[in-house]
């Protein structure tokens, strides 16, 4: 074995060990040892692990120097990336995928006892954001006959009964009384009916403010009538995953029991073409009394978000974070690494960034400025829906940005993030691991990254 990154060596019955079998795992050239190979090592260990019947397994790993991070950070990388790598999504299949004995047991070693406590909270909310990773992905890879805006609510409501959260779910007349205008008016082409869930974990103080974490929930894309191109119309099932995101950080956050007030909201529905479908050129009033008119029903996504943001003013939000997949420009302009970010408060914004850094859920920030809102001008109302083909991601955000001038508020673009094509196709599960990341913070929870990170 040369200890070439990714390779793995299985030794049996080597003397003086007690266990059976001794697995080796290449790391490449110390100098090169990083956050990204620091976890596919993991992930070479644990995959190897489950793939030769190890039903459960020590690993070492923990113990290596990975520049500028500390064991808390190890351990909660170690949990998550574990639990990514025995991901599987088999659920629909007639047969299951085969495993010889799957792995059900890892204990992570750390060099020196004092470290313990700080690894034990760490490796807490690396279980819980894992688990709060595979709801997500559970939920974006469902198709959309299945996840439908109902399911949605119905998974909703049974998160808010395992874990001890409050829910509520508007139905059609409902929004049509709150005056929710844009999301119905994507929501008439479709048989099935709109919901706006909203999910409270109340952890902090009644009267403390709480985080608000608003999620698209488009079951289903088609475009409507401004429809999309039929190669890879199947992957617009994953554009719910900011929905998903939302219910898997919720889900997080009720597991690590986080002293946070947090409301999820999550718009949902489907947009389809029909014959009572919102038209291009249409005008019409959103919640918050502005004018929208659409040139482009396939920009939906702002149109079910605007409304959304409007509804959250009366939580009084310490801050509002919305999750999207908003903009294939977004994919143009960063690819499938890094989530768009763009906020009205730079402070939050870097909080962000900060989080997703730290939970390797990198996110890059973009520019929200006002030049930008030139390109919404419409002749016929407050503002059009879309602002041409330049700076598309930018345009979209200045669009949400005239809803939001009443609290802080970030915006996430995962469209390039939320889902992978190809052979690997399937939901990724991000941004859970920042957003959990976030709110841990926000918390000012002690033992994290040695406690260096406690809310000022």
């Amino acid at each position: 074995m040369e200890g070439k990154a990714g390779t793995s060596l299985l030794l049996h019955g080597v003397s003086g060990i007690e266990a059976d079998r001794v697995l080796l795992v290449g790391l490449g050239k110390e100098r090169e040892f990083r956050e990204k190979e620091y976890r596919a090592a993991i992930a070479t260990a644990v995959r190897q692990l489950n793939e030769t019947g190890g039903f459960d397994g020590t690993v070492f790993l923990t113990e290596l120097a990975v520049r500028k991070r500390d064991v808390p950070w190890k351990i909660r990388q170690a949990a998550i990336v574990a639990h990514e790598t025995l991901y599987r999504f088999d659920r629909l299949k007639s047969k299951k995928d085969a495993v010889r004995r799957p792995l059900r047991k890892l204990t992570f070693c750390v060099a020196r006892r004092n470290e313990l406590a700080a690894a034990e909270l760490a490796l807490a909310q690396g279980v819980a954001t894992g688990a709060g990773v595979e709801l997500a992905k559970d939920l974006g890879n469902l198709p959309g006959n299945i996840c439908t805006p109902s399911y949605l609510a119905d998974q909703a409501r049974q998160l808010a009964k395992s874990h001890g959260l409050a829910v509520d779910v508007l139905d059609r007349v409902d929004m049509e009384k709150l005056g929710m205008n844009t999301l119905l008016s994507v929501a008439r082409g479709s048989h099935e009916p709109p919901k706006f869930i909203v999910l409270r974990h109340s952890g902090g103080p009644a009267e403390a403010k709480p985080v608000v974490l608003v999620g698209k929930g488009i079951t289903f894309d088609s475009g409507g009538i401004s429809l999309k191109p039929g190669a890879e119309m199947d992957e617009m099932k994953y554009d719910m995953c900011g929905a998903a995101s939302v219910l898997g950080t919720l889900k997080s956050v009720a597991m690590m029991k986080l002293p946070l007030n947090v409301v999820g909201v999550i718009p949902s529905t489907e947009n389809m073409p029909g014959g009572a479908a919102t038209k291009p050129g249409d005008v019409i009033t959103s919640m918050s009394g502005q004018t929208v008119e659409i040139l482009n029903t396939d920009a939906e996504g702002r149109l079910i978000l605007c409304d959304a943001l409007t509804y959250v003013e009366r939580f009084d939000p310490q801050c509002v974070v919305d999750i999207a997949t908003l903009t294939g420009a977004c994919v143009i302009a960063l690819g499938h690494v890094a989530t768009g970010l763009l906020a009205n408060n730079e402070s939050l914004a870097k909080e962000l960034i900060d989080a997703g850094q730290e939970a390797y859920d990198r996110a890059w920030q973009m520019p929200l400025w006002d030049d930008y809102q030139e390109q919404l001008k419409s002749n016929f109302a407050d503002m059009a829906n879309i602002g041409g083909k330049p700076a598309g991601t930018i345009t979209a955000a200045c669009f949400l940005a005239r809803f939001t001038e009443k609290y802080q508020w970030a915006h996430l673009d995962i469209a390039g993030t939320a889902w992978r094509s190809g052979k690997e196709k399937g939901a990724t599960g991000r941004p859970v691991p920042m957003l959990s990341q976030f709110l841990i913070d926000r918390a000012g929870i002690a033992g994290v990254s040695g406690g260096k990170r406690k809310r000022k």
